[in-house]
């Protein structure tokens, strides 16, 4: 754990090692990046058990969406990084010819990246990349939720980054408004938009600029000609991993009528696929992250507002399992549609049409992810059109984050900013406008006094 005491210290001597220039040039840059994946590739089995301990993930689970999802970023990087670095040519109107402009990127300065509980690793690191790779130093801070995961972030970042270079500052609430109290020079938060908004405010004070990943009721849309199986099969995939507690997981399923019975079958049949008849049994099945939200959770099914539940409602709350559930017939008022479950609870509501799905996504707050299923290219490209959301997979889900190039991130409630890729290195650069020009000529057309003649050519070309 972090002394608050030791907080401004903690972020002088990075502040110090951006001023001295330890990520000034791009080699540094690649050799810090592969520091970081040292990190990942040797300690491996650790950062799985304390995944494991803390949040219960099954171990391939942990391996994909944690520890690989961070290291194919790593190595997009690496691929990547002499082009991101490069100054970008802008063209020069005549009027200020001869003479040469350039976007030159530089690095922010120094970072603060504050990471949430569900992902806990991939989702403070993987921002790292991006700051790295641009040239920032960083201050970590991961969650305290998730205890076993920040302890060892906590021994291993200084094995394998400098103090000046990379910091952990560990601890609970009044560690982190103790580190928000700091100047930065951009400070990248993954949460919910309540401690976001704490974020924000504490930023303002020193006019930092600000990345929020936060969330948001994600839907999913089922068009009555969608291969219903299908969509069956990957909605219930990308629900109950990590027993839904990603920001990105369908939080609701809006499903044409004619459809709604097929659905509803074929989403049972694929959680007994997936997990056999005792999910409880399964290795392959997460559990929540602790009491306190199993029982946030109970209680949205105890409070109602649904008809039926298709299946699972059960939970046992000593070893923090919360069965795979469906619910039909759900009210667009049950306690379940207020704010994002952010667990296995899936709600399934009928619409008359697709039409429908899109005036009751657009009544809400923009998400952070939108899926839409049908065998209609015209009805999926209709969907892309009438909605907005922080990105979008069509016949599928959660996918569209893992590509590298499509910047991720949210609009409106569900965030501000992306990174991933490219998007990413340009979150923590600035890109300094440069115009360079020759002594010669010098025309005094541009100087007073301004004659008659001169204003009759500036009007003309200007």
């Amino acid at each position: 754990m972090t002394s608050v005491d030791h907080i401004p210290e903690t972020v002088g001597e990075l502040r110090a090692g951006f001023r001295t220039g330890v990520l000034s040039d791009v080699e540094s840059r690649r050799t810090h990046l592969r520091r970081l994946r040292d990190l990942f590739v040797e300690q491996e089995d650790r950062l799985i058990d304390a995944l494991v301990a803390d949040v219960g993930k099954p171990r391939i689970e942990a391996y994909t969406t944690e520890i690989a999802f961070t290291i194919n970023e790593i190595d997009h990087t690496l691929k990547h990084l002499n082009a991101w670095t490069k100054a970008e040519k802008v063209k020069v109107p005549i009027t200020f010819k001869p003479g040469k402009a350039r976007l030159q990127p530089e690095p922010l300065g120094t970072v603060c990246i504050i990471a949430p509980w569900n992902y806990p690793v991939q989702l403070l690191f993987a921002p790292l990349v991006p700051a790295l790779a641009a040239g920032n130093t960083a201050v970590l801070k991961p969650s305290e939720v998730t205890p076993s995961v920040a302890a060892l972030v906590e021994e291993l970042v200084p094995r394998y980054f400098d103090s000046s270079t990379v910091a952990v500052v560990n601890g609970a609430v009044e560690v982190t408004t103790a580190l928000l109290e700091e100047r930065f020079d951009h400070i990248f938060y993954t949460g919910n938009g309540q401690v976001g908004r704490v974020v924000m405010r504490a930023a303002a004070e020193h006019l930092t600029p600000v990345t929020l990943e936060l969330g948001g009721k994600s839907p999913a849309i089922v068009a009555a000609d969608a291969n219903i199986d299908v969509a069956a099969k990957r909605i219930a995939w990308a629900k109950f991993l990590n027993a839904g507690q990603t920001c990105v997981a369908p939080d609701y399923v809006l499903v044409e009528e004619a459809a709604k019975d097929q659905l509803l079958a074929a989403l049972a049949e694929a959680v007994t696929t997936f997990y056999g008849d005792d999910p409880q049994q399964s290795e392959d099945y997460a559990r929540i992250v602790n009491e306190r939200h199993h029982d946030r959770l109970m209680k949205l099914l105890s409070d109602g507002g649904f008809d039926a539940t298709v299946f699972g409602g059960t939970g046992d709350r000593g070893s923090r399992y919360l069965a795979p559930t469906v619910l039909a017939g759900v009210k667009p008022d049950a306690a379940v549609m207020a704010d994002e479950i952010f667990g296995p609870i899936l709600p399934v509501l009928t619409v008359g049409d697709v039409g429908e799905a899109i005036r009751f996504v657009n009544d809400r707050e923009k998400p952070l992810a939108l899926y839409a299923f049908s065998n209609d290219d015209d009805t999926l490209e209709h969907v892309v059109a009438n909605t907005s959301a922080g990105g979008v997979t069509l016949n599928h889900a959660v996918l569209h984050l893992a590509v590298p190039d499509l910047p991720f991130g949210g609009v409106g409630e569900s965030g501000t900013g992306s990174y991933h890729g490219k998007s990413g290195f340009d979150t923590f650069s600035h890109f300094k406008a440069v115009l360079g020009k020759p002594t010669r000529p010098d025309p005094a057309l541009m100087y007073p006094p301004y004659t008659a003649t001169k204003q009759k050519i500036i009007r003309k070309f200007m």
